[in-house]
């Protein structure tokens, strides 16, 4: 398995970095993306890697936010086959505000609901025996006080549009988008699929002021990680400052940076 960072906040190399993410991810039985960034980037990077993404035969996007499925207009204008695998509540509204400010919209493309790669869901899917998304309902350890800045329309957003991939080879692999759910919830739902590597964000800053959480809650969250013996790429929404907390914490933590691969 191979993958690739087409779309990440910082980059170390010629692609081009923009706040949000993209995965392309090569299996044995696919060729998916994971999450499709803010915009057209994930198209420009991947090419300038050689990758085609005319050739992906499945997409994934954790949740409704447009850092991660706002490429998704780009993307349907290269590919017309690959299937697109979507929790039903990503498409309903929402919102961030911080620093006080009013709410400003941050959710998906609502004319994009209907199309036909659109496939529209209600919990957890197995697409086949590779792979899986799944949601989480307990959300009680360790939340993340830079949830506190989004929301929906019913008020405080709940994450209940949020979904998480498994990858089932040799080494199983999950793959969340920010973690809105907490990394360590989720790693206990994901425990029945016994992976052995972790990639995503953790959501454990708030974008805007780049503020972390405080530090009670990244010592939770390292104290619960450091018990797993698995390989654990960060990115994105983590933020810096909480990498550098959990990576002293946390044996075989790395950041995962806009164009870098992982062989697994």
């Amino acid at each position: 398995m191979r993958i690739t960072a087409l779309v990440e906040n910082r980059s170390d190399c010629e692609l081009t970095p923009v706040h949000g993410l993209s995965l392309y991810v090569e299996t044995k039985r696919h060729r998916l993306l994971f999450d499709l960034g803010p915009d057209g980037t994930m198209l420009k990077n991947a090419k300038k890697r050689g990758i085609d993404l005319g050739g992906v035969d499945t997409v994934v996007i954790s949740h409704g936010h447009a850092d991660h499925g706002g490429g998704l207009a780009a993307f349907l204008e290269v590919n017309r086959t690959a299937k697109v695998y979507i929790q039903r509540r990503a498409f309903e509204k929402h919102f961030s505000r911080a620093l006080g400010f009013v709410k400003a919209p941050v959710g998906l493309d609502r004319k994009l609901m209907d199309h036909p790669q659109v496939v529209l869901l209600d919990g957890e899917y197995r697409i086949d025996g590779e792979l899986l998304m799944f949601t989480v309902a307990d959300t009680s350890k360790y939340p993340s006080t830079a949830n506190r800045t989004l929301y929906d329309e019913k008020g405080p957003d709940t994450f209940a549009h949020e979904q998480n991939l498994m990858i089932m080879e040799e080494k199983n692999v999950l793959i969340m988008g920010c973690g809105h759910c907490g990394v360590v919830n989720i790693l206990e739902r994901a425990r029945a699929y016994d992976p052995k590597v972790c990639i995503g964000g953790y959501h454990l800053m708030v974008p805007v002021t780049k503020k972390s959480v405080p530090e009670d809650i990244l010592e939770g969250i390292a104290r619960e990680l450091a018990g797993y013996d698995m390989d654990f790429y960060t990115c994105h929404c983590t933020g810096e400052e909480a990498y550098r907390y959990l990576s002293r914490r946390v044996p075989g933590m790395r950041y995962l940076s806009c164009g870098e691969s992982i062989e697994i």
